[in-house]
């Protein structure tokens, strides 16, 4: 097949690699826009590497984009983390159409931050959809999906790393396949049954310490790294990272019940103390320790406030 591959990053560069491992016939790649500082993405970066030719619009709701689909003569193109909209009009140019990776079990979790808010919510597991897109958001027939358990300390970053980037990459493998042989399948999403979240944003991660110790153990992982949840001590503020549970003890929430070098700094909630080993301030991470003399923090210090 004559495979375009759609994408950007690290995961982008990743699926391009392996089809071109398996000989695929990659007639082009598509990227996301070059940034102004100079930034050169993963994935532009492979293809160069290996002389396929790359197209960056920054727009594929124009005349120029659809007849630049229509030149490459494709089979089917590959979505590897695409964040532009794309049109159904141009992602049914290829003969086979177009296949997408979401980091969600669709229909739940569609959006932009999908691996967040399971996290966030304390869910046990999620996985990753591959589907042929729409013209919604995340809401094309699945072809393909795959689950994971989310361990109890896991963060964002080690979710996708260890487990949905990896996953992606053998589903999209797979999908193909499924394609080529004539059984990739086609099963419609009862949105009813799913659920839509906007972006995990700066507002959606921000401590509410009269939370339960639990909620803020999840909220904590699902942002970490990005976007950091965060809180206020002495006016400034910090964002928190590296959480455990430590008890179900109670004391006023926000307030520092303990410094020391093996918990770190532990902190009450509204039911039960966490204890956090890392934190950011003024764009520099450090050690719980290191910020509590930074910041002179001690002891009956509340946060939040």
């Amino acid at each position: 097949m004559r495979i375009v591959v759609h994408g950007q990053q690290a995961f982008g560069s990743a699926v391009l690699e392996r089809l071109i491992s398996n000989k695929e016939d990659i007639v082009s790649v598509c990227a996301a826009p070059n940034k102004k500082n100079g930034y050169i993405d993963p994935l532009v970066e492979t293809a160069n590497a290996y002389n396929i030719p790359v197209h960056q619009p920054t727009s594929w709701k124009t005349d120029e984009a659809y007849q630049l689909m229509e030149s490459f003569d494709a089979d089917l193109c590959v979505m590897a983390y695409v964040t532009l909209i794309v049109p159904s009009a141009i992602l049914n140019i290829p003969r086979m159409g177009s296949i997408q990776y979401h980091p969600s079990l669709l229909p739940m979790h569609r959006g932009p931050s999908s691996i967040n808010w399971p996290i966030s919510i304390g869910s046990k597991k999620t996985g990753i959809t591959i589907f042929w897109p729409d013209d919604g958001l995340d809401t094309g027939p699945i072809l393909l999906q795959k689950e994971c358990i989310i361990d109890e300390n896991e963060t964002l970053g080690g979710l996708y790393f260890n487990k949905l980037f990896p996953m992606g990459v053998q589903a999209l493998e797979e999908s193909i396949q499924l394609i080529k042989d004539g059984h990739a399948p086609k099963i419609n999403q009862n949105l009813d049954d799913g659920s839509y979240e906007g972006w995990f944003g700066k507002e959606q991660s921000k401590i509410d310490w009269s939370n339960h110790a639990n909620e803020i153990h999840a909220l904590i992982r699902a942002s970490d790294p990005q976007p950091g949840a965060w809180t206020i001590h002495n006016g400034n503020e910090i964002m928190l990272y590296d959480v455990k549970i430590i008890n179900d003890l109670q004391n006023i929430p926000g307030s520092i019940c303990d410094i020391n070098e093996e918990d770190g700094i532990q902190i009450s909630t509204g039911h039960g103390t966490v204890s956090i080993q890392k934190f950011r301030y003024n764009g520099k991470k450090m050690s719980a320790m290191e910020y509590a003399k930074m910041s002179e923090m001690t002891v009956g210090d509340i946060l939040g406030n």
